[in-house]
């Protein structure tokens, strides 16, 4: 069984006990989560259940593990023949959760 969701203008491919990041801090180490943005569902016998958009009843229940960063972007702008140089830093905030069950 496994689920597509949407998350921060991106979809991920979900099972019961695999970890996920998603996009923004969604709360506390241990904390329950649900994710409401269900695209695709896929259950054990084979059976697609498909959205337009999302699937009605659909949700997936998550715990959150933590957050993390993502990688160092470096912002650099230069105009040329004048000196001017400016360089600026950025990175993401990330929270891992574990998806604990599909619930369709």
């Amino acid at each position: 069984m496994y689920a597509i969701i949407q998350n921060g203008g991106h979809q991920s491919k979900v099972a019961p006990g695999e970890f996920v990041t998603i996009d923004g801090t969604a709360g506390a180490p241990g904390d329950q989560l649900t994710i409401e943005n269900v695209l695709l569902v896929e259950k054990d016998g084979g059976e697609i259940l498909a959205g337009s958009p999302f699937v009605a009843n659909a949700r997936i229940v998550a715990v959150v593990e933590g957050e993390t960063r993502g990688p160092k972007i470096r912002v650099f702008k230069k105009k040329r023949r004048k000196g001017s140089r400016n360089t600026k830093g950025h990175r993401a905030v990330y929270t891992r959760v574990r998806i604990t069950d599909i619930v369709v």
